[in-house]
Order: C-alpha cells, then sequence, then structure tokens
C-alpha cells in the first residue's frame, strides 16, 4: 500500500488546465489505489490510525416494518 502524507499547510492555485491534469492523472489509478487515498485522507481528517477504523455506531439507527 503506498503511504501519504498530508500536509495541511501546502495550498496551490492551479490553473484549469493543471487541474485537469490533476483530474486525468487520479482518473488513471485504479480504483483500489483511490479507495486507499481516500481512506487516508477520511483517517487523518477524523483522527483514527488508518489500520483500525472506528465502528458505525448503530444504537442511533431503529428499524420497523411497514404494514400493508
Amino acid at each position: 500500500m503506498t503511504k501519504y502524507k498530508l500536509d495541511r499547510t501546502a495550498f496551490k492555485i492551479q490553473t484549469f488546465e493543471e487541474a485537469s491534469d490533476t483530474s486525468a492523472d487520479w482518473k488513471n489509478k485504479t480504483f483500489v489505489e483511490r479507495l486507499a487515498a481516500a481512506a487516508y485522507l477520511n483517517s487523518v481528517a477524523f483522527n483514527y490510525p488508518l489500520d483500525n477504523p472506528p465502528r458505525l455506531d448503530r444504537s442511533c439507527f431503529s428499524m420497523r416494518k411497514h404494514s400493508f
């Protein structure tokens, strides 16, 4: 798995052509590579370890059957 490093201090203003090139570069990556990058960004944004994501709290959901 590729290791990514998010630098929150870095920002670059891009032209439309540069943004298009970046978009095309990501579209050339496999679906699994894009998912791995998204998982990494989520782990950094929500401050949890990449190899141990938090579980979904299912206690706030309820389910009932509809009667017809």
